[in-house]
């Protein structure tokens, strides 16, 4: 049984869950530190549950569809490795799916449409004809929508339903988005750096294969660098409530990021590994630092 429950976690791609598992968390504090506020923990907790089932969902199937790829890219990988059989995988991926949109029942209309469009964009970055995983623009656009835009402020549409009855959203939500946008292209540019291997095997048309790791990288650096520089500034410009707090915190995380990037050695496949955990850790901090940026 453990066993079982380590390759379910592993086929879930662990930063995924706990990246997705913080954005909810804090888009829900976001909504509870409004004068409206209120605590529901049913919400909080099914909302939680359709949005990780989301997750399996979407990160399964690109695993699915994409074995061979990933016995040279990521060999470790349940399915790649053989300690989870394709039909498994598959079934995992359907109740996940069903799991994510039973949920939706509970809730007004909006939440079942947001994460029916994730479930279907999700579809479309594994799945021909789309397959927007062989094409950088469509990927990217796709993991920046979702992670961005639908998640921040599909949920805080949510939440605020269920706590005031309506659909309005607070300006609070936007430097979030635009910096998880920035930040979510990084993720999409970064996480091909190291799988150029099987990608250009596969003629998977990623901005690594198509102009080389350093362009992919340094394109990484300077968008997500623009977004710690984007929220530095709005904090100088005291946009938020407790704006020292934001600026020394964005200030001193962009120069580590900084420094991690002019030290990476892009030759190094193990370092480029480190670095994009690394990288995914930033992504924790910023939900878990945000919404003390109002308190």
């Amino acid at each position: 049984m453990i066993e079982k429950l380590k390759i379910l976690w592993q086929f879930s791609r662990p930063h995924t869950i706990i990246g997705s598992t913080l954005s909810i968390l804090s888009v829900y504090l976001l909504c509870y530190l409004q004068p409206e506020g209120k605590f529901d923990g049913f919400v909080l907790l099914i909302s939680l549950i359709s949005a990780l089932a989301c997750n399996i969902y979407i990160t399964g199937l690109n695993q699915w569809s994409d074995v061979e790829v990933d016995k040279i890219n990521k060999p470790w990988l349940p399915i790649a490795a053989g300690t989870l059989s394709k039909e498994a995988g598959l079934r995992i991926v359907l109740v996940s799916g069903a799991i994510s949109i039973l949920c939706t029942l509970f809730f007004h209309w909006i939440f079942a449409a947001m994460i029916l469009s994730i479930l279907a964009i999700g579809t479309a970055y594994s799945l021909p004809p789309l397959k927007f995983k062989r094409h950088h623009l469509a990927a990217a656009g796709a993991i920046s929508l979702v992670r961005g835009l639908m998640v921040n402020v599909g949920f805080y549409l949510h939440f605020r339903q269920s706590m005031i009855g309506e659909l309005t959203i607070d300006t609070a939500i936007w430097p979030l988005v635009i910096f998880v946008s920035a930040f979510s292209l990084g993720i999409a540019w970064f996480k091909d750096i190291p799988d150029t291997a099987g990608d250009a095997v596969h003629k998977f048309g990623t901005l690594a294969v198509n102009t080389g790791r350093k362009t992919a990288f340094f394109a990484g650096v300077f968008v997500v660098s623009a977004a710690y520089l984007f929220l530095a500034v709005a904090s100088l410009a005291k946009l938020f409530p407790n704006h020292v707090f934001g600026a020394v915190f964005h200030i001193t995380v962009l120069l580590v990021f900084q420094y991690k990037s002019l030290k990476l050695d892009l030759k190094n496949e193990e370092a480029i590994k480190q670095f994009y955990m690394f990288f995914w850790v930033l992504f924790f901090a910023e939900y878990l630092v945000y919404p003390g940026m109002y308190l």
